[in-house]
């Protein structure tokens, strides 16, 4: 039997009430061509979105094995239908301080950084003008944050539409030019940053979120 190529290890997966995957284990084989069937909403378009990083695990893990970065990147590219330059994948990689030698390591030898950074570059070299990023922050070092933070103006620069979740409210005050605050499933807030510090006469952004969400019904 082949070594798998993707492993899909205990994968569950609910919206609201309805479980959708139940602990799946499924080995993709290398080389192979394996074919997921069911009626409508046995879960097969859930398990894509769950591999491609579409939707969020609530438990288990999806390894995909032996692909390179360089063929991670390729993989991403094709999906937003762009093609590879190398040129431009080095010189991203570059601009977030991801060593270009790691173009050609598994990306299963990747540390969390690494990993994270992979994502962000295939991320932004999709030169999409909508982009939506789930903490791109998180496990990056503080270099790798000042060059995320970069390209993210630099984006804003060029028109780009921006929606990201941060747990820091810091990066939001610096790259962003409105900011939302959900607390209890609705919005206690939508505004420019600046704009929560005043509303709770505070001139710290956490100490005026704090407020916010204390005196949110």
């Amino acid at each position: 039997m082949p070594e798998p190529l993707v492993r899909f290890l205990g994968v569950s997966k609910s919206f609201g009430r309805a479980e959708v995957l139940r602990r799946i284990d499924l080995d993709v084989p290398s080389g192979k061509c394996l074919g997921l069937a069911g009626v409508n909403g046995a879960g097969k378009t859930t398990l894509i979105k769950c591999l491609l990083d579409f939707c969020e695990l609530d438990s288990g893990s999806i390894a995909p094995y032996f692909l390179t970065g360089r063929e991670f990147i390729a993989m991403m590219l094709r999906l937003f239908e762009r093609r590879y330059e190398e040129v431009r994948v080095r010189a991203m990689f570059a601009s977030l301080d991801l060593d270009v030698a790691a173009l050609d390591k598994p990306v299963r030898t990747y540390s969390k950084g690494m990993t994270q950074k992979l994502g962000l570059a295939a991320c932004f070299l999709s030169e999409r003008d909508l982009y939506v990023l789930d903490e791109p922050m998180s496990g990056l070092d503080p270099k790798a944050r000042a060059c995320a933070k970069e390209l993210i103006l630099k984006l804003i620069s060029e028109g780009r539409t921006l929606l990201f979740t941060s747990h820091s409210l810091a990066d939001i005050e610096e790259v962003c030019d409105d900011m939302t605050v959900l607390h209890r499933g609705t919005l206690a807030y939508t505004g420019a940053p600046r704009g929560l510090c005043e509303r709770h006469g505070e001139s710290s952004l956490e100490r005026a979120f704090l407020k916010c969400i204390e005196t949110h019904a």
